[in-house]
């Protein structure tokens, strides 16, 4: 068993466990976690400084998680874009590929919280869903997702990947996964040369809190990016977590400092049992206008919503960056709140002068 099976293996999953390392009420623990499991992992715990601070929240279960009356199991339609039981095949040339119900930590945001940490996903219905990319030729992108990837050992994984790229029209295989920031230890240099046979490889991290920043963390991430695998980091906007500009300046400078390049920043899904930790759409667009001008570029992730019932991700901008426009000009207000106007091409024009001899 390697070290980090040896630390998932004595994380907190039982409500006696959580009602006791936090001084909680057992029974209402307990009630939720019956509906919505956890898991707290030791190095994850370790981060936690105190009740209620931006570590906790993420992961320690709340009562609050069973009053929600606003969200619903499947906020993103998953199902209904479900062909086989293991994949979500909404846009064309792309798919979602299930592969575990397992994780390092159990987000209480989490968008799949109606399955993650109940029943495994059988070996044979990735198998089916890996069946059903081969015969759909438009697929060209594959993102592994679950549940976590990186949790299942190194040959689970493999044989996943080398089934994968043995489909001549798939082009690219992505990883969705936390493991990196909330299990570094899982990222082994073994894991890496194993990763680092499967290129175009690409990683996308969930990171939260610039505290999730560890020298655990940037070692982790360093033995990826070493095996040339390009990373990229999705952030969940969550109130009193990180739900202000400053807090996701820090992250997002952190990440790149580790080469992670920020991608999304996600409005939270309206998912059952998340309400109370969900914003209103115009902080995620007051945090966007709060980094345009005062951090680089590379470090502006998009604000996206995943629309309700399988809409897909659509950006946001804050409107008031654009104040007109017309077949003019562009009418423009910057990060200082300057006015600029930017014109448009003028249509082509034929000479008409005389051209003689």
């Amino acid at each position: 068993m390697e070290r980090w099976q040896h630390i998932l293996k004595k994380s907190l999953i039982k409500g006696d466990q959580v009602s006791a390392e936090f001084d909680l009420e057992q029974e209402k623990i307990s009630k939720v976690i019956e509906e919505y499991p956890v898991r707290i992992n030791p190095y994850f715990r370790a981060l936690i400084r105190e009740k209620g601070d931006p570590i906790y929240r993420q992961v320690v279960p709340d009562g609050q998680e069973l009053l929600d009356d606003v969200g619903i199991d499947d906020p993103l339609n998953e199902e209904g874009d479900s062909p086989v039981p293991s994949v979500v095949h909404r846009y064309e040339d792309r798919a979602l590929l299930m592969v575990t119900h397992q994780c390092p930590v159990y987000c209480r945001f989490c968008t799949r919280k109606r399955f993650v940490g109940k029943a495994p996903i059988p070996r044979e219905v990735v198998r089916q869903g890996i069946e059903y990319i081969r015969a759909h030729q438009e697929i060209r992108d594959v993102i592994l997702s679950g549940g976590d990837p990186l949790i299942l050992k190194d040959r689970e994984l493999e044989e996943i990947l080398k089934s994968l790229r043995a489909i001549p029209h798939l082009d690219i295989i992505r990883i969705g996964t936390r493991v990196p920031g909330a299990l570094p230890q899982r990222i082994t240099q073994r894991l890496c040369r194993m990763l680092k046979r499967y290129h175009p490889l690409y990683i996308n991290i969930n990171f939260i809190h610039p505290r999730e920043i560890t020298e655990e963390v940037a070692a982790a991430c360093s033995r990826l990016a070493d095996a040339g695998i390009p990373l990229g980091s999705q952030t969940v906007l969550l109130k009193g977590i990180n739900d202000d500009p400053e807090t996701i300046k820090e992250l997002m400078q952190r990440l790149l400092a580790i080469r992670v390049k920020p991608y999304y920043l996600y409005q939270a899904d309206l998912t059952r049992g998340t309400e109370h930790l969900r914003t209103s759409v115009e902080c995620g667009l007051d945090i966007i206008r709060g980094l345009q001008g005062r951090i680089s570029g590379m470090a502006i992730p998009k604000f996206v919503i995943d629309l309700p019932g399988g809409g897909g991700k659509i950006p946001l901008l804050p409107p008031d960056f654009v104040i007109g426009m017309n077949e003019r000009e562009v009418i423009v207000k910057n990060y200082e709140d300057k006015i600029y106007r930017y014109p448009q091409p003028k249509e082509d024009r034929v000479f008409s002068g005389h051209q003689g001899g």
